[in-house]
């Protein structure tokens, strides 16, 4: 393949329309403008840093090239921690000391209380058709795109070990979002402006084919700037090579805004007026909040008065999201989309507590600001994105088939000091369509994309299974570490009829579990059980029901008893999700190794756990119909798939 050539602009509308003409960069461009603040008091370990980083970089691109990997086979160097880490309890803090939230599980003892863990066990835990790097550490979604018939999917990574440090943005194309090809790293920290990280950025797909890409850098001095870069070569489908605008940051922290506390642009849409604007994340004390900037150029950018949002007592907001969602059809919308059919969402992803949030809400296209719907439950203090482990998540617009996809990261939740052992740490989601409920009209429905269904093999079902109080039914699968389970489930209604009052106060994460026995619930799955149950993950309804005859339905996954390892983090998640009166409770639970993701009720309510057996692993792992409800008998119709595993491996190069 030949090397792409490059071009400089300084304005992205006014660039040549024809992509496929470049203008050569000199050799060894020049920085124009390095503001004496922003220079390091020791030049010559710059210089000698980066240089270092430079030869790491062509020699890895070397032996990729002449080999059939083109993931860094860097050699992850001595941790300088892991002695220390061995030796004490709990693992060394990672991110909030550089302005980010906490990469690491400190609340995880360490090696004083690890479990034993096999190699055998370890390669179950890597999943078989979620997107993961081959080793290392990744983090969140940046950026992902639809370009020349491949979709781009850029993310948080770390070249040299499976802990999070030395970010960069790393880079892997699909034609359908499941099988994946890894490609070298799209960016790495090499300028000033992003010296100690490049982090989290989105694309935006302007109409004249450009693609401009915003970024937050960490600098040389330890603030957070946002960054210009763009590809060097539109004509290259892969997007191999990408250019940083040489006169970045093209956005710096305004005064009152602390130099840590600025982060994570979104997707730009254009307004009436003809200018782009983005929204980022902030705060000021405890309050959260998204700046907006405008721009025409994406070179040079002005402030908008006041805020997007604000919301008091929610923290720093990072990685927020920005788009609109139609009220009248199905399909997905182009950020720029605006009228009487449309509302918008707004999504946060709160440092404090490591959810993220959303509300839907109505978008003044020329105040820039963002009302919530119901106030009660505005970003931050209401509805959640994924009610499991489950972060930083990232939308973008799918022009090839009309949707908006979904992608979130799902961290480790296991020990620091495992990850190291294995070599790896974090998967993201599978991509999800979102679209607003036009039933309900107050929440989103997120829906695995149809192209996994491609990987769905021999199914079986059971039909009008009826489970009485107490009971726990094994459903004989052959293998049950890959699977696609779709369950519908009724309670007998006389029995709903005649319970006058039931848990009221019920809460998924401060219940007892899949233990703790109400009059209507919980009744649902067992998944990655062992026959014994000495290891398994529930994943259920609960029914709470008032005195005056209301229902609320709750939809948990508990984790309590999912492994009888101590070093992991075993949580009981779940919330609220509505159900009409002429539903039945629907669940569809993915289960990949040591991930499940639940969609409940067609996907208004998702739950993704993070998974770590010791013994309901390989032909050990068995899946469970149960009923711990007191008081009424259930009826469940299900169909389970086995799965196939996703094609995920370096991109041929050799073979071009």
């Amino acid at each position: 393949m030949e090397p792409p050539s490059f071009r400089e602009f300084s304005d992205v509308e006014n660039a040549a329309t024809n992509s496929s003409i470049y203008s050569p960069l000199p050799a060894e461009p020049e920085q124009t403008h390095v503001p004496a603040t922003h220079r390091r008091t020791s030049k010559g370990f710059a210089v000698i840093l980066v240089s270092v980083m430079v030869l790491v970089s062509l020699i890895v691109l070397i032996l990729n090239q002449s080999s059939d990997s083109v993931v860094k086979n860097i050699k992850q160097p001595p941790l300088s921690e892991s002695t220390s880490f061995t030796e004490t309890l709990f693992p060394p803090s990672r991110g909030p000391a550089e302005g980010v939230s906490e990469k690491a599980n400190v609340d995880i003892p360490g090696s004083n209380h690890s479990y034993p863990w096999t190699n055998e066990m370890f390669s179950w835990q890597r999943t078989a058709y979620h997107f993961q790097p081959v080793k290392n550490w990744m983090n969140d979604p940046d950026g992902p795109l639809y370009h020349m018939g491949w979709y781009h999917l850029f993310y948080q990574y770390n070249p040299f070990s499976a802990v999070w440090g030395n970010i960069s943005w790393g880079h892997a194309v699909s034609t359908d979002m499941i099988h994946w090809l890894y490609l070298p790293f799209a960016m790495v920290p090499d300028h000033w402006f992003d010296f100690n990280g490049v982090w989290t950025g989105s694309a935006t797909l302007l109409p004249d084919g450009q693609i401009v890409v915003l970024y937050t850098g960490y600098t040389d001095n330890y603030v957070q700037v946002q960054n210009l870069a763009y590809p060097a070569n539109l004509s290259d489908p892969l997007l191999l090579d990408w250019v940083k605008y040489l006169d970045n940051p093209v956005i710096t922290p305004p005064d009152g805004i602390a130099p840590r506390d600025f982060r994570d642009p979104t997707t730009a849409w254009v307004g009436p007026d003809g200018k782009w604007r983005v929204t980022l994340g902030s705060k000021i004390n405890k309050t959260g909040f998204s700046l907006v900037y405008s721009t025409t150029n994406f070179t040079t950018f002005e402030a908008e008065e006041g805020v997007l949002h604000s919301v008091e007592g929610t923290g720093m907001w990072e990685c927020v999201d920005f788009y609109p969602v139609s009220t009248t059809i199905g399909n997905g919308l182009d950020n720029s989309a605006h009228g009487p059919d449309v509302k918008h969402v707004l999504k946060a992803s709160l440092d404090d507590d490591k959810h993220d949030y959303y509300a839907i809400g109505v978008y003044d296209l020329f105040n820039n600001t963002w009302t919530p719907d119901n106030p009660e439950e505005d970003v931050g203090i209401g509805l959640r994105v994924d009610y499991g482990k489950y972060y930083a998540s990232k939308t973008f617009y799918d022009q090839s088939k009309g949707r908006r996809i979904l992608w979130g990261w799902v961290g480790e939740t296991d020990s620091e000091l495992a990850n190291l052992e294995k070599g790896w740490a974090s998967i993201q989601c599978i991509p999800r369509v979102v679209v607003l409920d036009n039933r309900t009209r107050t929440n989103l429905i997120q829906w695995p994309i149809e192209e996994i269904e491609s990987l769905r093999l021999n199914s079986t079902e059971f039909s009008e299974v009826r489970l009485g109080p107490g009971s726990v039914l094994s459903l004989n699968i052959s293998s049950a570490n890959q699977l696609d389970i779709m369950a519908e489930f009724e309670v007998d209604s006389e029995a709903l009829e005649a319970t006058v009052e039931a848990d009221v106060i019920y809460n998924c994460s401060t219940s007892y579990g899949a233990a703790g026995r109400g009059a209507l619930g919980p009744f649902g799955l067992l998944v990655l059980a062992e026959e014994t149950l000495s290891e398994l993950t529930p994943v259920y309804f609960y029914i709470a029901k008032a005195t005056d005859g209301s229902l609320q339905t709750f939809v948990c996954a508990d984790e309590s008893r999912s492994t009888i390892a101590k070093d992991v983090k075993k949580q009981i998640y779940g919330g609220l999700v509505p159900v009409l009166n002429d539903e039945k409770l629907s669940l569809r639970v993915l289960v990949d190794h040591s991930v499940v993701e639940a969609f409940a009720q067609g996907g208004r309510t998702v739950i993704t756990s993070r998974i770590y057996p010791t013994e309901a692993i390989y032909d050990a792992a068995q899946v469970f119909l149960f009923n711990n409800a007191t008081g009424v008998n259930v009826t469940a119709n299900v169909k389970i798939w086995q799965m196939d595993s996703a094609d995920i491996h370096p991109f041929p190069f050799d073979q071009m």
